[in-house]
């Protein structure tokens, strides 16, 4: 799967896509599609990182690669630790969909783990805008003070 251009905008859509399907139309899904769930939030922290001027590790850690990018995110930066679930879960759904392939709940799954990865672009993308996003767990609070200031900005 290439990496898009655009990660935060491309994911979100992305994941949009996945999570208003029906759980029939998503049942068929399989290994390759989650993959490209985890793969995506890998890009979500490669980006993060790269924005940062830090190499993304290849390094894995419980055997994925998602869980030693956010420990390497973390690494000097307690507030992304708000988004250390947020990647467990992603990686739990992964392991729901691939370790129980024949299970009648597939579609249901991939829809959570398409939601869980949005939330992720989410997070990350509005840290990049606003460091301290995450202090008080996910609160979009300083991005949005400049709107409760001025109401005008809402037009």
């Amino acid at each position: 799967m290439d990496r898009p251009e655009a990660p935060f905008a491309d994911i979100v859509t992305f994941a949009d896509g996945l999570s208003r399907r029906a759980d029939a139309e998503l049942g068929d899904f399989g290994e390759l599609e989650a993959l490209a769930l985890l793969e995506y939030g890998e890009t979500i922290l490669c980006t993060w990182l790269e924005a940062h001027e830090t190499v993304p590790t290849e390094n894995k850690s419980e055997g994925f690669r998602l869980l030693a990018l956010h420990k390497q995110a973390a690494r000097g930066n307690p507030s992304f630790n708000a988004c250390r679930e947020t990647c467990r879960e992603l990686v739990y759904h992964y392991n729901l969909i691939v370790l129980e392939p024949n299970d009648v709940d597939r579609g249901q799954r991939i829809r959570m783990a398409a939601m869980i990865l949005k939330h992720l672009a989410l997070f990350v993308g509005g840290k990049l805008e606003e460091s301290g996003l995450g202090d008080f767990c996910c609160s979009s609070r300083p991005i949005r003070q400049a709107e409760l200031l001025d109401p005008r900005q809402n037009v």
